[in-house]
């Protein structure tokens, strides 16, 4: 993985939903360095609407999108959650 690249969550984790992130949420690597086994990450929502999160998540618990990324996904799986 690098910088700029598209992903999901594929694991539900309280280190993340503590800061509203779900399995399931779309982001993109915004930070170059791959630091303890973390990418950090910027979790979107559609539109002008601030971001749900910005948060250095383990690359184990992530998959590539390579066709990048949606932002209503987040906004669908942050209404299940009342976040």
């Amino acid at each position: 993985m690098k910088e700029m690249d598209c992903v999901e969550v594929i694991n539900e984790k309280d280190r993340y939903v503590k800061d509203g992130v779900h399995k399931g949420m779309q982001g993109w690597i915004c930070d170059p360095d791959f630091i303890n086994g973390t990418w950090l990450v910027n979790f979107p929502q559609y539109g002008e609407k601030d971001d749900i999160a910005e948060i250095p998540i383990l690359e184990e618990d992530l998959m590539l999108l390579p066709n990048g990324m949606d932002a209503r996904v987040n906004e669908r799986i942050k209404a299940q959650f009342g976040d």
